[in-house]
């Protein structure tokens, strides 16, 4: 028995220090995907939205090259989510990926999508694309950063501009008759809000009142 103890000692140490290395270890980093657009002398000139795969909550950042940078939360579906990382896949996740055209066109600003999944890292550039998976994939990430522009806007305009808050729902209807927003079912809260709020102009109310059965009846 007196044997016994040194050994029982020994094992729970090796147990403790075991622990502890798995707690200390970094957990594995998920898999994560990029784009950003720099395009001076344009409003914005400077967008990057980064969607990770197993959260929908995503990062956009979106200004002037000149202003201070930051980004910010927002939330993508995991269906959209689902969309965008099998156009990814299509791409080889950006490995060695060529997707310019090479053509002489005007600069339409330069465009990277950027994959990182742990010490994985894969990026391209490019000004313009007739790439079919590539375009798929900028159309959604360009539509999600119109998307978070309107959320914006329309919450200054709600807390600082009510009398201007009918503009920005008239610039939001005019992105949403294109088909340019991928979720804009996102923007119903403020809807529902500024429907419901005597605050806002009638007509502003009533204009919220309609894009909100709108989207709901296309969800």
């Amino acid at each position: 028995m007196r044997n016994s103890f040194p050994r029982l000692a020994l094992l729970l140490g090796l147990a403790c220090l075991s622990a502890g290395a798995a707690h200390s270890a970094p957990a594995p980093a998920g898999i994560k995907m990029t784009f950003r657009r720099v395009f001076k002398s344009s409003s914005p000139e400077f967008i990057e939205i980064s969607v990770r795969e197993d959260s929908d909550t995503a990062a956009y950042e979106i200004r002037q090259l000149d202003e201070d940078a930051g980004a910010s939360p927002f939330l993508v579906s995991a269906g959209l989510r689902a969309k965008m990382f099998a156009l990814a896949a299509q791409l080889n996740h950006f490995e060695g990926q060529d997707l310019d055209t090479h053509r002489k066109i005007a600069n339409l600003g330069e465009k990277t999508f950027r994959w990182e999944s742990g010490a994985e890292v894969h990026e391209t550039k490019f000004n313009y694309t007739l790439n079919s998976a590539a375009a798929q994939l900028l159309q959604i990430f360009e539509g999600l950063a119109r998307q978070q522009e309107h959320v914006d806007l329309i919450l200054r305009r709600m807390r600082y501009d009510r009398l201007g808050i009918n503009d920005a729902l008239l610039q939001f209807e005019s992105d949403l008759n294109r088909s340019l927003l991928p979720e804009p079912q996102r923007v119903l809260p403020m809807l529902d809000q500024i429907a419901g709020d005597d605050h806002f102009v009638g007509i502003a109310r009533q204009r919220a009142r309609t894009l909100a059965e709108r989207i709901r009846h296309q969800g």
